[in-house]
């Protein structure tokens, strides 16, 4: 489902953050391409920012005054000596310890790059960091300096503006003026082969693959294994958890709603499904078809309460938690990403299709009578029972001691009442076929599925969502090096996936794996698929090499900090049950040398973190939920423990007996 955990939710009063020294404001009112002052770096200015030029670079300010993003040109050939003038420049009075450091490859012109990463406590609910790169015998820094929920909020903007800096006189590689060369044979064991180096590097068990070229599939098969310690391969039937890639298809049934007349795409939501509900009256008469799934409605992420309690929700509470939801930004001016509203998306196609079945029931069929069936996606359910009676993989993550291990699947359940979000469960074999209907513009093997106007209306850009980047309705669109590329990623507890295809060159792929590692072989291989395509410059291996160094480095140094099993001493200042009116209940128990926090749903093994502010936090630890950050606390003369995601913060309190 793509979701991040960035422990946030940040009430920006808390922090202060005086507009940093330098010259005059300027407001930027078109996005444009910039110099620093010292003519070193190009960069992107961004509409509705301001920007402060300072002695050596610039600030641009977010329109929130709590997020800042400075790019200082230095003379060090240090980069720590260069990162620490840049902050001088940006804040004097910068004062926080480093975290880690870890090194990425050079890229885009630089020679190379480091990137700073800085304590901060959970409360403070701030991001700092700063990336160092290289150019001759200087040092260029970017600096991050905000608080989360405007770091979530401005993402997009964010990365449009860092994904843009450039050394000012390098010229972008570009594949524009060049015909994809054929998957031949040894073009083909080019990509299998980095995806079963990079599985080595990243510690994923199993991976499935498929590719097709100028309509027809040039390869699907499996690497590696079903389960860690047992022999049972991966093969191009093996069924995976697709998560968020099952947004594509569900606006892909929408679009056979609009074939049909049922709809319009720039019809009124409110018009075919009138008991449609945002928390926002306002927001709500705004929202098209098409806004369903554009990730531009202003309506910021809302996960937390469908992760954690989802024992007796149905398609109906999901629709109803949409009334909960309150925007954060105006209707599409960024990018906010939204797994509630492409469930809505799914149930309301679904009801137009079967008004008088329940949303689940309505939705299963309309995706097997008019998606599955028709497009030969034989294996592909949202069944999870059907699902884990045949050929599939299990669920991987890491431990805390980065030790690969199996993830327990009942969190995966919590995606089911809002399946049309990401529930699917599909192959390599599959899944290709989708892909191959996309390349035919709605006709697969001779047969028209979709019409080519509605099947495209989908991959048209609705929002920007980062630098030639921008999302549609469910997929994704690229123009990185001047060739279109449309794909989505996937990401449930365990299963990391990914689908992209170059309309213009007839050539997908798509690519599924069983660990949460494999989120950071997606980029990659997107990457090594132009690379071969177009001989690209060699940057894939790379960058899976990079990732896996600062992964291991970040979770080595966040080890040295968790007390495992968590301290006996803070485990006794816990009460025993604590609830949450959003996120339910939750019973604190032992289990041998452990504590565990049993949510009904789910539970996990803790650890005890002390923080710099002197505050502990609790972090939940098996394999799969490793990361959810509780933070001890007081609610009303209560003991209590704070959960937050990125806009939003949860209390659970505890019950008084």
């Amino acid at each position: 489902m793509m979701f991040r955990l960035y422990g946030v939710a940040v009430c920006a009063a808390l922090l202060s953050y005086p507009a940093p020294q330098s010259g005059a404001v300027e407001k930027v009112t078109s996005e444009d391409r910039r110099k620093t002052p010292g003519g070193m770096v190009s960069f992107k200015a961004v509409a509705g920012w301001s920007l402060r030029t300072t002695a050596n670079g610039v600030v641009l300010e977010a329109p929130e005054p709590d997020m800042h993003l400075g790019i200082i040109e230095t003379k060090e050939a240090d980069p720590a000596a260069a990162v620490a003038e840049a902050w001088r420049e940006y804040r004097p009075d910068f004062k926080r310890p480093l975290k880690v450091t870890t090194d990425r490859p050079g890229r885009d012109g630089w020679e190379a790059a480091k990137v700073f990463d800085y304590e901060t406590s959970p409360n403070e609910r701030a991001v700092v960091l700063a990336r160092a790169f290289k150019l001759g015998q200087a040092w260029m820094v970017f600096l991050l300096d905000g608080t989360e929920p405007t770091f979530e909020k401005r993402l997009g903007p964010i990365d449009l503006i860092a994904g843009s800096v450039i050394p000012a006189s390098y010229q972008r590689e570009s594949f524009s003026a060049r015909k994809a060369l054929p998957l031949t044979p040894e073009r083909i064991d080019a990509m299998k082969q980095f995806v079963e180096q990079s599985m080595k590097k990243l510690g994923i068990p199993g991976a499935s693959i498929a590719l097709v070229d100028n309509g027809k599939v040039v390869f699907e098969g499996g690497l590696g294994v079903r389960e860690i310690g047992k022999p049972t391969p991966v093969d191009a039937n093996t069924l995976f958890m697709a998560a968020s890639n099952t947004k594509g298809m569900t606006t892909l049934l929408l679009a056979r709603m609009a074939d049909q007349k049922k709809l319009r795409w720039d019809q009124p939501v409110t018009e075919i499904y009138p008991s449609f509900r945002l928390g926002s009256p306002e927001v709500t008469k705004q929202v098209l078809v098409r806004h369903l799934v554009c990730a531009c409605t202003g309506l910021p992420r809302q996960d937390m309460e469908w992760l954690f309690e989802y024992k007796n929700a149905t398609p109906a509470s999901s629709m109803a938690l949409l009334g909960t939801m309150q925007p954060t930004s105006k209707f599409g001016e960024v990018f906010q990403y939204s797994n509630l509203m492409a469930s809505a998306a799914g149930y309301i196609g679904a009801h137009i299709y079967a008004p008088e079945k329940e949303l689940g029931a309505a939705y299963d069929q309309a995706m097997d009578q008019l998606i599955f069936r028709p497009l030969g996606m034989n294996s592909t359910t949202f069944d999870m029972a059907r699902a884990l009676k045949g050929n599939y993989a299990l669920p991987h993550a890491f431990d805390p001691d980065a030790k690969v291990a199996l993830a327990r699947m009942d969190n995966n359940y919590s995606v089911l009442p809002h399946r049309p979000a990401g529930g699917v469960w599909t192959s390599a074999h599959d899944l290709i076929r989708y892909v191959q209907l996309e390349l035919a513009k709605g006709v697969l093997d001779g047969k028209r599925i979709v019409s080519e106007q509605n099947i495209v209306e989908r991959r048209k850009p609705q929002i920007s969502s980062g630098e030639e980047e921008s999302y549609g309705m469910g997929l994704s669109i690229s123009t990185k090096y001047n060739v279109t590329v449309v794909h989505h990623g996937g990401s449930m507890f365990g299963y990391k996936s990914d689908l992209m295809y170059l309309p213009d060159h007839g050539v997908g792929a798509v690519i599924l794996t069983n660990s949460d590692r494999g989120g950071a072989l997606l980029g990659p291989f997107r990457r090594r698929l132009l690379e071969v395509l177009f001989d690209g410059r060699p940057e894939a291996a790379g960058n899976v090499d990079a990732a896996a160094s600062s992964f291991r480095t970040y979770l080595a140094k966040e080890r040295e900090r968790l007390v495992i099993p968590a301290e006996k001493n803070e485990v006794a200042q816990l009460a025993s049950e604590y609830t949450s009116p959003e996120l339910g209940e939750l019973k604190v128990r032992g289990s041998g040398a452990s504590t565990v926090f049993d949510f009904g749903e789910w539970h996990s093994a803790v650890a005890t973190r002390r923080n710099d502010d002197g505050t502990v936090s609790l972090w939940t630890i098996d394999p799969g939920t490793f990361g959810f950050e509780f933070v001890r606390a007081e609610r009303a003369g209560k003991k209590a423990l704070v959960l937050r995601d990125a806009q939003h913060e949860y209390a659970f309190t505890e019950v008084s007996r």
